[in-house]
């Protein structure tokens, strides 16, 4: 090849590969047919071969691969003819190896059992990764991240990514995106996958360390799975409002200062569904410190939280914990301790994903962890979220409404008083959850939402050693991990069945 000419890409990416000898690359060429064969359902593309002038003319950009031939290298390499055929880069590419097979079986089995997951760990240039889109479902807005996957081997709770890794490693972390690294057992026989921030990545390779180690905590199933999607989209739809929500936030205080307030969804056209949620709540979690007096004391609050989205909100949200404080502190000289009733019909977790239903069941530990009861009602009630102090005040704090971002009104009214206080008994003496102790309760209500116990508790274990700052790196200030982090520590100290 012309040394004064730019290499193609086919060309710069069988060099490094080591592929450019003939016999190596017929070689690795018809394993590629193979695999694309079975991929694609057309036993042709297994016989795919090619003559040695023919190869260096596709190596020159001079001859244009076409059929079965196409179909194969395009499989194989990820990159279309035109961009094959094409100059390589002029800056500097850094490719990763390609993954085993079996690690990419394994992320297409992911997807399958996860319905929000699509998982593409080819991205469309050298070095760059693939992507990983988390389809929102009810009302997060769905977001994408970057994902580079490596082959990786265990070694005791870890697995590591070794040093044939490193360079790839280090240039796809360079920058300062958002982006995931996920390890695959691919080669070893496994299919387990692994997961963890870049960031934690990077700042782990500023050392002189020639491997990269994953807890294997951060193993990828459907607790991590659901801590990633909610957390992902969140955090991404709070930084896409972060201008809008703070000039709306400045705008908020003649609100606050009124006896009762409301705001139409429709008037915050420019936010998203999470930033809609992250201002309701704001603004309730501000009024409910305003007019919940020390002397209301041991409140019960009514949720309107039914899946895993609204969930995210109370795990993720600051406001959310300052409630809970609130709520504690109002009774932490009463007779009575506090409670919160969630009303979750059987339509709801039939509806919903097992990650989501997992997010339920962590909201209510958070919320127990605070020396809440936690009450389940199987049963659809659309009422409004209330707190209610008995036989004194009523505060309508709702931030979950289909319809308003907010609703917020305070009451003294004995007959409001008291029609809220039924609801609230007719709940409560329903509910499924009336064990006398806090994890008996979250016990009975991980049945009920089909969650395996005994597994939640060794895991939420296992991340609790760990910690997840590893596994997250929340951006927004709007939102904090210690919710999470609370909830899998208060989970993880419940007695498993196993």
């Amino acid at each position: 090849m012309d040394t004064l000419t730019r290499p193609t890409l086919l060309y710069a990416v069988l060099e490094k590969r080591q592929w450019l000898r003939f016999e190596v690359f017929q070689r690795q060429l018809g394993n590629a047919g193979s695999r694309a064969a079975g991929h694609y359902g057309n036993p042709r593309l297994a016989t795919v071969s090619v003559t040695k002038l023919t190869f260096k003319r596709w190596l020159a950009g001079e001859q244009e691969p076409r059929g079965d031939a196409a179909t194969v290298l395009e499989f194989w390499l990820g990159h279309t003819v035109k961009e094959l055929l094409g100059p390589a880069p002029m800056r500097k590419v850094v490719l990763a190896r390609v993954p085993h097979d079996a690690s990419l079986a394994a992320v297409h089995s992911f997807d399958v059992r996860f319905d929000s997951s699509h998982l593409s760990v080819n991205g469309p240039m050298p070095g760059a990764g693939g992507v990983w889109h988390l389809d929102g479902l009810r009302i997060l807005d769905g977001t994408s991240v970057a994902v580079q996957m490596y082959e990786a081997e265990p070694q005791g709770d870890t697995v590591i990514i070794g040093p044939e890794d490193q360079e790839h490693l280090r240039y796809f972390t360079q920058a300062r995106r958002r982006a995931l690294i996920i390890a695959a057992l691919g080669a070893r026989g496994a299919d387990d996958l692994y997961v963890i921030d870049a960031a934690h990545a990077r700042r782990h390779l500023l050392m002189p360390v020639d491997s990269l180690p994953i807890p294997a905590a951060y193993r990828l199933d459907k607790l991590v799975y659901a801590l990633l999607w909610a957390a992902l989209n969140v955090d991404d739809s709070l930084l896409a409002d972060d201008q809008a929500l703070h000039i709306e936030q400045r705008a908020l205080e003649v609100h606050l200062t009124q006896s009762r307030s409301a705001a139409a969804r429709a008037a915050y056209p420019d936010l998203t569904d999470v930033g809609a949620a992250w201002i309701g709540s704001h603004v309730c979690a501000s009024y409910l410190r305003r007019h919940l007096d020390p002397t209301d004391t041991a409140p019960w609050l009514w949720s309107r939280v039914q899946y895993g989205g609204q969930a995210a909100g109370w795990l993720l949200f600051t406001e959310r914990h300052q409630v809970l404080q609130l709520m504690q502190e109002r009774s932490a000289e009463a007779g009575d301790a506090p409670g919160c009733v969630f009303c979750i019909p059987e339509s709801a977790v039939k509806s919903s994903e097992p990650y989501e239903r997992l997010l339920l069941l962590l909201t209510m530990a958070l919320m127990e962890s605070y020396g809440l009861t936690a009450r389940l009602y199987p049963a659809q009630v659309n009422t409004a979220e209330f707190v209610l102090a008995p036989q004194r005040r009523a505060v309508v704090a709702d931030w979950l409404s289909p319809d308003a971002v907010w609703h917020v009104n305070s009451t003294t009214s004995k007959s409001e008083i008291n029609s809220l206080a039924h609801a609230l008994d007719q709940a409560r003496s329903h509910s499924i959850t009336s064990a006398s102790t806090p994890h008996e309760r979250l016990h009975q209500a991980a049945n009920y939402l089909e969650c395996d116990w005994g597994w939640l508790v060794e895991r939420c274990q296992e991340l609790s050693a760990y910690g997840i700052s590893g596994l997250l790196q929340l951006r927004s200030h709007l939102i904090q991990p210690s919710g999470i982090e609370r909830a899998l520590s208060f989970l993880g100290e419940s007695p498993s069945t196993r």
